[in-house]
């Protein structure tokens, strides 16, 4: 009976963690409720600090720059390096074919 609850529970997990994952976000120009909801353990507070510091001293050049806003450590930037973005919107678009063009004749 524990046997099967804890293979339940760790598979519940195991579906969860997808969820926790971080977002795509352009910490440049998103607003501090966005970079919250989108970092993983960046909450209102911190998002708000780094909208603050971006403010004050402008564009992060470099995702280490981060490390520079209060409670912002390099375990927070290191989870979610992939995420941030410093230009352009979400994760970058991949390479697609060209299209092929039919002539009309």
């Amino acid at each position: 009976m524990l046997r099967n609850t804890l293979c339940a529970l760790a598979l519940c997990f195991a579906m969860a963690l997808p969820a926790l994952a971080a977002t795509p976000v352009n910490v440049n120009t998103a607003d501090a409720q966005t970079i919250a909801t989108s970092l993983d353990g960046i909450g209102m507070s911190k998002a708000q600090a780094i909208v603050a510091y971006r403010e004050a001293h402008g564009r992060f050049k470099t995702v280490d720059e981060l490390s520079n806003v209060k409670g912002v450590g390099l375990k927070t930037l290191s989870r979610n390096r992939d995420a941030i973005r410093l230009s352009g919107g979400a994760a970058p678009a991949k390479a697609s074919k060209p299209a092929r063009h039919v002539a009309k004749h």
